[in-house]
């Protein structure tokens, strides 16, 4: 199978449900009552629980992962601009924009719910090299 290369897109989504917050707040450890708490997040400017960040993150490395070739994760720039409650799907989308040699590449990388609101944002640098059955 061949690498990754300029032009290059995938995506993934996941459906984050009240489960999977409460999954992930006990894999990470992060037990923000925002997150876990109802009625504590109803009283903040977001209105209600809302997912970890990280968490609405998580469709972008399954979309890289989806590209050409073995796909390493070096760096992750990210910007959090929107939340996400429990019902929203989060679709990401990468696209390889440059070639930086040493098998390194650079990925734009968004993140977004389906009524089309941007929740993350961002570049990533992989490597990309060949299947080790190629």
């Amino acid at each position: 199978m061949p690498v990754a290369s300029v032009g290059d897109t995938a995506e993934s989504a996941v459906t984050v449900t009240e489960e999977t917050i409460e999954a992930y707040a006990d894999l990470s450890g992060d037990h923000n009552p925002i997150h876990e708490d109802p009625e504590y997040a109803s009283e903040t400017m977001f209105g209600g629980r809302i997912a970890h960040g990280m968490l609405s993150a998580g469709p972008v490395s399954a979309a890289l992962a989806e590209l050409p070739g073995d796909i390493i994760y070096l760096s992750q720039d990210l910007a959090f601009e929107n939340p996400v409650y429990p019902g929203d799907t989060v679709t990401a989308t990468v696209e390889v924009v440059e070639t930086l040699g040493d098998d390194r590449i650079r990925v734009d990388t968004t993140a977004e719910t389906d009524d089309g609101d941007v929740v993350v944002s961002g570049e990533a640098v992989v490597l990309s090299v060949p299947h080790q059955s190629d």
